[in-house]
């Protein structure tokens, strides 16, 4: 796996925990999509399983490889996965187990993963058998940790009730030397029962540099500089969303043709218009609409000091940008929408 790219006060933290005793058994990483809550897990699980003992890992010993190559066996990653088919409790379990394994296979062999299919879960097979990991003893030494990833899918499929409370009696009370690790991006789809047992340990974005250091070093082939920064900016200190933000220009490249058609007048605003789908108000529009506040809200921090007049300016122009936006959510045409937007922003820009 990738190492982790930013996170250096919350990694901090947590070493510190860990070195003092003091990283709680159960706890729920809580964070934006795409930030890296699973991958900050995985740092702790290095931490808690290091041969050097708890604390920050060192990185070199065989425990540290093991867990970067997802191979240590007292590392056990809960992604969610298709439902077993099988009726029967037991051959659930054993195909759930075998399903983790591939996942698990699959993002050993691409560590740049996007979300789980939509109707994957943690369904009651997955939770039974994190109840058989937990229930014997560590294989390699004294300690193991548990990562249950997209942990809002524990509450999305029948049974999904039975599984969360059959969860509950883990994190009551998990064996010694156990550390479950949650994560969310949706800590409201947790029932409240399972948040109550669980410390919330908050995981933000990581910056523009550290988003921009990943792009450069992780992402193959090389990205060009102009597609680089284009995913910078669209990320937002995320780095799932710099991964899935189109090189071709897509919504960034749409959201500057508008900012250009609201400068170059109306015959310009009305090819633009006209050249925008007239459906998918939801979709593709909708994603042309948050690239533009983005840009928007970029200048604004720059002015925000140095020309308060300008500054206030890119303010009117973001709140007429979240108007249209919603006005797209009730599935406003969207070329009309675009032209009274970009006739809006010249107005603002006069």
């Amino acid at each position: 796996m990738h190492g982790v790219f930013g996170h250096e006060l919350l990694l901090g933290r947590l070493a510190t925990s860990l070195a003092s005793g003091r990283l709680p058994q159960t706890s729920l990483l809580v964070g934006p999509p795409g930030v890296g809550k699973q991958r900050v897990a995985l740092w702790a699980a290095q931490g808690v399983l290091c041969d050097r003992g708890p604390g920050a890992p060192c990185g070199d010993c065989p425990s540290c490889g093991q867990v970067g190559r997802l191979g240590h066996p007292d590392l056990h990653w809960f992604i969610p996965i298709p439902r077993p088919k099988s009726t029967e409790a037991d051959r659930q379990v054993e195909e759930a187990r075998q399903l983790l394994g591939e996942a698990v296979a699959e993002r050993r062999a691409n560590p740049v993963y996007g979300r789980p299919d939509g109707l994957a879960s943690h369904a009651l097979a997955s939770v039974r058998l994190l109840h058989r990991v937990v229930s014997v003893r560590p294989f390699q030494g004294p300690r193991r940790m548990v990562i249950v990833g997209n942990a809002d899918r524990l509450v999305v499929q029948e049974a999904s009730q039975e599984a969360a409370n059959a969860l509950l009696k883990v994190l009551e009370e998990p064996p010694p030397g156990t550390y479950l690790m949650l994560t969310t991006s949706e800590p409201q789809a947790l029932l409240p029962t399972v948040r109550s047992r669980l410390v919330p340990i908050r995981v933000g974005g990581v910056g523009d540099e550290a988003v921009r250091r990943f792009l450069a070093k992780e992402v193959r082939p090389p990205l060009t500089r102009a597609d680089l920064e284009r995913r910078v900016l669209a990320a937002e200190g995320s780095i799932g969303r710099a991964l899935t933000t189109s090189t071709d220009g897509g919504a960034e490249g749409a959201a500057e043709r508008v900012l250009e058609a609201a400068g170059a007048g109306p015959g310009r605003s009305a090819q633009v218009a006209l050249a925008q789908a007239p459906w998918a108000a939801r979709g593709e529009f909708t994603a042309t609409l948050d690239a533009l506040a983005r840009r928007i809200r970029g200048g604004l921090v720059k002015r925000a000091e140095q020309d308060p007049p300008g500054a206030r300016r890119l303010t009117a122009a973001l709140r007429e940008v979240e108007e249209i936006r919603a006005a797209a959510q009730g599935n406003a045409n969207p070329q009309l929408a675009l032209a009274v937007l970009t006739g809006r922003l010249r107005s603002l820009a006069a």
